[in-house]
């Protein structure tokens, strides 16, 4: 078994829900560690209209989740002689009064890893588990296999999300190649909705309608999947 089959194996026993490896030239190491953790679809197939509590509390327990996981990722490298840098699963850099990106792009991570692609609704749609996943990312100078080849678009012609979307921050375009985030999904809109329209769950800071209506989710009424 080689090192990074090692690895996705531990991360796997650790609670990931998948793992892969991907190779790029504008992260602080050249190889980096997408972690996939797949959300309750019954939790999230509670959400109708507006998100529930229950919804805010799951979201930012699993992202503090996937934060030890990318610990137990970056220590076990760090055992083998590796050094390792974590991007939190949710940590926005406000920088130059813009509060709306962070370190690197998990969701990009994810795509070089060959995990799934990009959806309309600008969130990661895993190739298994759809949009019902959060990630996270450590990046090492572990010379890690890479290679997997990304996936292909996976919306299709479905526009479902930006018709659900109370802020209208999805525009219904495509992922391509070289497409602007601002061009799919207006961030700040989704954020200031949010603020003011939920500001009674969790002070406004999660939604997840664009999720529960996507058909890739295979959710019924009833949230089961």
């Amino acid at each position: 078994m080689s090192f990074s089959d090692e690895l996705k194996e531990y991360l796997l026993s650790q609670g990931a829900s998948d793992a892969g490896f991907f190779s790029c030239d504008d992260g602080p190491f050249p190889c980096g560690v997408s972690v996939v953790v797949r959300l309750s679809p019954a939790i999230v197939g509670e959400i109708d209209g507006e998100p529930t509590y229950t919804y805010f509390t799951h979201y930012r327990t699993v992202n503090a989740y996937i934060d030890r996981l990318l610990l137990s990722a970056g220590l076990f490298l760090q055992k083998a002689g590796y050094s390792y840098i974590t991007v939190a699963a949710s940590q926005s850099i406000n920088k130059n009064g813009w509060n709306y990106s962070g370190r690197y792009s998990h969701k990009k991570g994810a795509c070089l890893a060959g995990l799934g692609s990009i959806g309309k609704n600008s969130l990661f749609i895993h190739k298994e588990f759809g949009s019902l996943v959060r990630l996270g990312t450590v990046f090492t100078d572990c010379p890690l296999e890479t290679g997997e080849e990304c996936v292909a678009d996976l919306c299709g012609e479905c526009g479902i999300c930006a018709a659900a979307c109370p802020a209208g921050a999805i525009s219904g375009e495509p992922f391509r190649e070289g497409i602007r985030r601002e061009e799919m999904f207006d961030a700040e809109k989704c954020s200031e909705y949010m603020k003011h329209a939920f500001q009674h769950i969790g002070r406004g800071a999660v939604c997840g309608i664009c999720m529960k209506v996507c058909p890739l989710n295979g959710l019924d009424k009833t949230g089961r999947d």
